[in-house]
């Protein structure tokens, strides 16, 4: 359902802490959000993770253990096949190279005609046993979407770790040595940017210009495009603003911002999230939350209680006060800014 477009409102659920998304909606003429057919599946393959990211909503890192087991990823293979409609099999982690069914996901993923996104953090390219990775993303063309905060080394290092900026040059770079990123080249490399504290991502299309200047210039990076995220309030990020006295004030700036017209292309709206378990989610960030679906089987959905991903269509979509941050300003999905 596609909502008029109007000014940011000043809404009286800011002055709560825990504001009501689902209020909201009814305030804008919608009352609650329901999905289509399944496009994209995203799939969390686990939280182990070489980084340990600031603002990372999924809370990964070296020591987490969560990871998917050859058992439901076999499951995960057995659901595509049967959903035509899904056409993009979305790969995220923790960093998703390290889960060892991945590249066995890619390949059957691709023998069933599916577009594959990797959610690449760069560095992954130089870890041990990861030499041939690359070129494996190259043979199979696999879509990269590699996070990159900021043009400048110490940006990126104060929210990602020391070195992990010269490491991520270097892997742009030989990617592009691949034929990654280069103009009208089929290997898409899209580069994600997310603010560096609690403001919202700046206009997407200027800043996009912004960096293929200066990575061009300084290092000869070539990427297709860049995309804009609102960091989430919520796990390590939530954490971080609550600590530093700022979690109320950043859920006012998500309110005050919340933009109608960007409702209609939530993501959520034609994207199911699989948990490294099986478990089924609206989103990715539902997922971390442990935020079950309002499906038809209501609580508990896994990837056993459906025979396809095309029974969940017309179902009701979870929502919560975090919801606010897909919907602020140009609105922020995993595919960037929605304007």
């Amino acid at each position: 359902m596609a909502l008029p477009k109007t000014a940011f409102p000043i809404l009286h659920s800011a002055q709560r802490f825990t504001p009501d998304f689902d209020q909201v909606l009814r305030e804008n003429g919608c009352t609650f959000l329901t999905r289509g057919e399944t496009k994209t599946l995203q799939i969390n393959v686990g939280k182990f993770c070489n980084q340990a990211c600031h603002h990372c909503h999924v809370e990964a890192g070296p020591k987490r253990t969560e990871i998917m087991s050859p058992e439901v990823a076999l499951r995960v293979v057995e659901m595509l096949a049967k959903s035509p409609s899904v056409s993009a099999i979305d790969i995220t982690g923790g960093a998703p190279e390290l889960n060892p069914n991945f590249e066995w996901m890619v390949r059957e993923s691709r023998s069933l005609g599916k577009h594959v996104i990797d959610r690449c953090n760069l560095t992954v390219l130089f870890e041990p046993g990861k030499e041939h990775l690359a070129e494996f993303l190259r043979e199979n063309q696999v879509e990269i979407i590699a996070s990159l905060p900021c043009y400048t080394e110490s940006n990126v290092d104060q929210q990602r770790g020391r070195g992990v900026f010269e490491k991520s040059i270097r892997a742009l770079q030989l990617l592009n040595r691949l034929g990654y990123g280069i103009p009208d080249s089929p290997l898409t490399l899209n580069l994600v940017y997310n603010p560096l504290g609690a403001s919202l991502p700046p206009p997407q299309e200027k800043l996009e210009a912004d960096y293929k200047q200066q990575l061009l210039e300084h290092f000869g990076i070539h990427f297709h495009h860049l995309f804009t995220l609102t960091n989430m309030p919520i796990k390590r990020f939530a954490t971080y603003l609550a600590q530093n006295r700022m979690l109320k004030s950043y859920m006012s700036l998500l309110v005050n911002h919340f933009n109608p017209s960007t409702v209609s292309q939530l993501m959520c709206r034609s994207l199911v999230s699989v948990g490294w378990d099986g478990q089924l989610y609206d989103c990715d960030f539902n997922q971390m939350l442990g935020i079950e679906m309002d499906g038809k089987n209501a609580e508990s959905l896994t990837l056993w209680d459906l025979e396809s991903f095309s029974g969940l269509a017309g179902s009701r979509i979870a929502t919560r006060s975090h919801c606010f941050g897909c919907t602020a300003g140009a609105g922020s999905s995993c595919g960037g800014s929605l304007e």
